[in-house]
């Protein structure tokens, strides 16, 4: 009787012949968001009158909604597949269905309801993407085993590469541990890191779940040195850009953009027929081709029929991978603030950028502070004011310059937070607490908000309807706390234009470069949506009050600043500026909030946010005018930052789009 074995996503498989030792019997791995231990992986196995079954259960609880996966997988005595199924939740708002049966190379694959065979080419082993961990551990055994072939077919979709990138060892004070570094391109958008023991025993694995949210997976015996795990994924990360791809970022010590047609975004006004005059990543001078001096050796970059802007801000991004950094730079976006991150990553992308070593834009970080509870994000969690002094300290001495405030904050903490972060030179940003309102937590002493929801939550709407009425008196009264208190606002209308929309309707309508996005994120923006009718009808209109909101806001001085959390990677700042145009903003007021006002309330409006003499020469030039139409401002062609100059398509390619 020809002998199979079977098993499920954990363990290592041992095949008769292979010098691979086998792994243990039974597992267990801790789940990570943010750092922060959130579930765990598990398996064992049994025997049975098929062979060896391993099963592996993938649970875990994020910010209170339970996610559950389990996978099966038998492989016969060459470790050649021959079923699949894994089944369950991978995110809070992600679901997997599928099965695989190999018959040679003839894969009958189901899919939800769907079913269809597919004829596959090279060696091929089944995954359905990051999680659980163990399969991405299984699936480098059968890589080495096939001799490292430069890819392998994914059934159901899709494919991966797989490189050996080296050792590392760790320590503690009585034991040495090396293991092999691998990568593997395919499963997520970018690189994920996995290292192994030299038995094959997957030790961690640094991914991003399927929001895109930062993930860890760690055995239990090495979750001690999971902040080591970070900080090398992340310079790892940065050095993992494909060198073919990797664009020359071209540095002339004097540079003339001429014949510019120049966005004044202090003065609302147009310079045309310029010359931008940059000297060791300066800006000297900016005037009328007839006005200014052009040194002999200057590069000239010839800018007729172009528009030059500031370098774009986001400012609500989530800098979860170094993938995010050239995403970034190629849609012109030259800074922005990363809205809470983990602590040890974000501190080592933002160094390595710094150097010179990634690529990138600016970084202006704020740290995430939440309280604790079932509903906690992150491991800064503070409930005393011992816990919240400290934070906010740890914080500042590590760079930040601002505090981000999450859901499960304590009122009480968060004054506490607000006091010590203003004596420090920080402001505050973030949620509204649950159990709170905006004006308590203005109160309490925030400065900025994220999120146009809590804006319309403290407004008085209509009961059936859910619009708002602007000339009530008690919205008139909402007005004007807000500007009273110089609140700053971050709309993310671009978020909710997402979760409102009918999957049913063409995402390029949105998103026009949404074909040239990697493969692996495509599916995770065509499944965000609804199809039921109503919660269509019920989004339409939420999203027609939300811009609405944004109008008034803006019609009465509130001040508002572009930031996208995340979306579809740099293009999400384009959508956020035509959807502030679409809200009722000019086209010069659109751009406003993702250059000068960012700049201004960032408080680095003296070296960034303009087009002056003495500023940092981040600059883009843009084929078109977007004052006459806000989305040419698409029509990135190139890209200053530091005075280097940058091709968006060679970043594009770095960063894995098509």
């Amino acid at each position: 009787m020809k002998y199979i074995i079977c098993f499920i996503f954990l363990g290592i498989l041992y095949v008769p012949g292979y010098s691979q030792q086998a792994i243990k019997d039974s597992g267990s791995y801790i789940i990570h968001k943010f750092a922060q231990p959130i579930g765990k992986e598990t398996y064992s196995n049994r025997r049975d009158e098929k062979g060896l079954v391993y099963l592996i259960n993938f649970e875990y609880i994020d910010r209170g909604s339970p996610v559950k996966l389990k996978d099966s997988i038998c492989l016969n005595p060459m470790g050649e597949p021959v079923s699949y199924r894994i089944h369950g939740g991978t995110s809070r708002f992600s679901n997997v269905n599928d099965s695989v049966v190999f018959d040679g190379a003839v894969a009958r694959i189901k899919v939800d309801d769907s079913s269809f065979t597919k004829t596959l080419q090279g060696p091929y082993f089944p995954v359905a993407g990051y999680s659980p961990a163990t399969a991405q551990m299984l699936l480098i055994q059968y890589w080495k085993k096939h001799l490292s072939p430069a890819k392998i077919s994914t059934p159901p979709f899709g494919n991966v590469t797989i490189s050996d990138d080296g050792r590392d060892t760790l320590a503690t004070a009585d034991r040495k541990y090396i293991l092999e570094r691998y990568h593997i391109t395919g499963l997520i958008w970018g690189n994920e890191l996995l290292w192994t023991n030299l038995d094959g025993q997957l030790a961690c694995l640094i991914t991003n779940d399927a929001e895109g949210d930062k993930q860890e997976i760690v055995l239990d015996s090495f979750e001690s040195f999971l902040p080591q795990f970070i900080e090398k994924a992340a310079l790892k990360g940065m050095q993992l850009f494909d060198q073919s791809a990797k664009p020359i970022a071209v540095y002339h010590p004097i540079m003339a953009i001429t014949h510019a047609r120049v966005i004044d975004v202090i003065s609302k006004s147009i310079l045309g027929d310029a010359v931008i005059l940059i000297e060791q990543g300066r800006i000297q001078s900016v005037g009328k081709f007839s006005e200014v001096h052009i040194p002999k050796d200057a590069f000239i970059l010839d800018a007729k029929g172009k528009t030059v802007l500031p370098g774009l801000w986001d400012m609500h991004a989530h800098f979860e991978q170094a993938e995010w950094g050239p995403a970034y730079l190629a849609a012109g976006v030259t800074t922005v603030r990363d809205c809470g991150n983990e602590f040890n990553y974000i501190n080592a992308i933002q160094k390595y950028i710094n150097e010179a070593s990634g690529v990138g834009p600016n970084i202006l970080k704020a740290g995430i502070i939440d309280g604790k509870g079932p509903y906690a994000l992150g491991i800064v969690q503070a409930n005393t004011q011992e816990e919240a002094i400290r934070a906010v300290h740890m914080y500042k001495d590590n760079g930040f310059v601002q505090i981000k405030i999450y859901s499960s904050v304590k009122p009480t903490t968060l004054k506490i937070i607000c006091s010590k972060a203003h004596d420090l030179g920080m402001t505050v940003t973030g949620h509204i607490p649950m159990g709170m309102n905006l004006e308590q937590a203005v109160d309490s002493g925030m400065d900025m908000v994220n999120h146009i929801q809590y804006v319309y939550d403290i407004l008085k709407k209509n009961k059936s309807t859910g619009e708002v009425n602007f000339s009530d008196t008690e919205n008139v009264a909402v007005i004007h706390f807000l500007k009273d208190h110089h609140i700053v606002i971050d709309p993310t209308l671009g978020v909710f234009e997402l979760i409102f929309r009918s999957t049913k309707e063409d995402i390029t309508v949105m998103e026009p470069n949404f074909n040239s996005l990697p493969e692996p994120l495509k599916p995770l923006f065509i499944t965000t949506g609804t199809s039921s009718p109503q919660a269509i009808a019920r989004g339409k209109l939420r999203m027609k009050t939300f811009m609405d909101i944004v109008n008034a806001l803006n019609k009465n001085g509130i001040t508002l600043v572009a930031g996208t959390d995340m979306g579809f990677p740099g293009f999400s700042v384009f959508r956020e500026i035509e959807l502030y145009v679409a809200s009722g903003l000019t086209p010069m007021e659109a751009i406003q909030t993702a250059t000068i006002i960012p700049a201004r309330v960032m408080n680095q409006a003296s070296i960034l946010g303009s087009i002056e003499a003495g500023k940092k020469a981040d600059l883009i030039l843009i084929d078109g005018d977007p004052l006459e139409n806000i989305r040419n401002i698409r029509q990135v062609s190139q890209v200053i930052k530091d005075g280097k100059l940058y091709d968006p398509s060679a970043l594009h390619k770095m960063a894995g789009f098509n």
